[in-house]
């Protein structure tokens, strides 16, 4: 590592692109000029600057200009200030450099709710990945997200599966107390689905489910807000042209049977499930809603990282490890046989399998090979979170002046993510902001507002 890719990132003179013919100050001033309050002859010195750096970039993107702009106007000493009023900046570079110290706290509670979302969580446990980074971590079979929640909030978790909208909302107060939450890890992208009663086969058109009843697991889910976006793009109000309940995951299947429900956007293998218990077919994949779509999540309180940085570390490395390998298809059989015990999802492997392999017969009569049905990608993209927080706005779960990118980023911690993955030597993206397609829609994260008004039915 060279000092002249390690400028002051609070400076206004920095830049921090540092391309050859760079003229900047650090680039021509010596040494101790450049190195600002920290010592930069030794390694940890080197080391913390370059976490100051990637935490600064993760705020400002790749807009070197736009930082070098705002230092100018605000001043580095009051960006810094305020960045660690809102982010943990000392106790996160604590956690990412402390690689050499032993982890604070070695027995350690996660909560898991019972899906194929939380395969990276769940499998961590059996396969080993939490033992390697020196933890002895027990996974925690719970009944739904409220009592995750719950659990979480109380401290009977140290750490815990959690849907991608929940942090958002934990650190806002919607729904509960408000409560620091962070996320520095996505567990699955895709994995959910539409599933509807065989009752319906002849009801393919959403024009058509006037008066139909669905289940979600939770309000703050991926669920609720894909179900709300695909209902709404087809002219029906979700509050009114249909009913939403909140039903456990392991509950899904019984409901449908019982007639409860003419249908659910679930994860899996509940959507699977249903077909394997023939009472179900799968009508849509939310991956033909949003390619890509971030759903389950690794997150925890702020004072978990803040008291316990080193486990904090530790435990991150894990998760993120996890999710590398399930990412992979040639372990997805492997690890349909790690979690489908009872302790874990207690269900059958082959229904796991179909899931996680993405062959899979639809309840339609044909076999499907999908095989991004679900994938693994720890990636937190600010972005993400911006689009989560229009749909709360949407939807009026959260109410009047939202700063989308400030909670984005306070919750979403993609440098972690970012650090952590290229110590395993995992690729990462150099920008945490991107456009994402939902329906054939572009979202622009930069507009928040303007999309929450763009659309006829809601109410933000």
């Amino acid at each position: 590592m060279t000092v002249k890719s390690l400028g002051n990132p609070f400076s206004s003179e920095t830049d921090l692109r540092h391309a050859a013919d760079c003229g900047c100050h650090t680039c021509s001033a010596p040494k101790q000029e450049a190195a600002d309050s920290i010592d930069l002859s030794t390694s940890e010195g080197m080391l913390e600057r370059a976490v100051e750096s990637a935490i600064v970039r993760s705020v400002f993107g790749q807009s070197d200009i736009g930082r070098r702009s705002f230092m100018g106007m605000m001043g580095g000493s009051t960006m810094a200030a305020a960045l660690a009023s809102v982010f943990p900046l000392n106790e996160a570079k604590a956690a990412i450099l402390d690689n050499l110290g032993p982890p604070e706290k070695t027995d350690l509670n996660i909560g898991f709710v019972p899906i194929t979302c939380a395969t990276p969580i769940i499998m961590a446990q059996p396969l080993g990945f939490y033992e390697r980074y020196g933890l002895n971590a027990q996974v925690i079979k719970t009944a739904g997200w409220a009592v995750a929640r719950d659990k979480s909030l109380n401290g009977e978790y140290d750490a815990s599966h959690m849907l991608t909208p929940m942090p958002l909302a934990m650190t806002l107060g919607a729904g509960s107390v408000a409560e620091p939450y962070i996320m520095p890890a996505v567990e699955n992208i895709n994995g959910q689905a539409i599933v509807l009663s065989n009752e319906h086969l002849d009801k393919r058109d959403p024009k058509q489910w006037k008066g139909f009843t669905f289940g979600v697991p939770f309000e703050y889910s991926m669920h609720n807000f894909l179900l709300r976006y695909y209902v709404a793009e087809f002219g029906l109000d979700p509050d009114v042209d249909i009913q939403i309940r909140v039903v456990p995951p392991p509950e899904m299947v019984a409901n449908l049977r019982a007639g409860n429900l003419d249908g659910y956007l679930s994860p899996d293998p509940f959507n699977q499930r249903a077909v394997y218990e023939g009472i179900g077919f799968l009508h849509l994949l939310t991956k033909e809603i949003w390619e890509g779509h971030p759903c389950c999540a690794f997150a925890a309180p702020l004072s978990f990282a803040t008291e316990l940085p080193n486990t904090y570390g530790a435990l991150l490395k894990s998760i993120i490890d996890a999710t590398q390998y399930a990412s992979a298809p040639e372990n997805r059989k492997e690890i349909s046989e790690a979690i489908a015990p009872t302790n874990y999802l207690n269900q059958p492997v082959t229904v796991i399998e179909q899931v996680l392999t993405g062959t899979y017969a639809d309840g339609l009569g044909e076999v499907q090979r999908v095989p991004d049905r679900i994938d693994f990608d720890p990636f937190p993209w600010h972005s993400m979170g911006v689009w989560i927080l229009t749909q709360m706005k949407r939807w009026g779960y959260i109410e009047g002046d939202v700063d989308y990118r400030g909670v984005a980023e306070q919750v979403y911690l993609a440098a972690d993510c970012k650090k952590v993955m290229e110590d395993l030597g995992y690729d990462a993206p150099d920008i945490t902001y991107k456009s994402h397609t939902i329906m054939g829609k572009t979202f622009d994260p930069a507009k928040p507002e303007e999309y929450v008004s763009s659309f006829p039915i809601g109410k933000g």
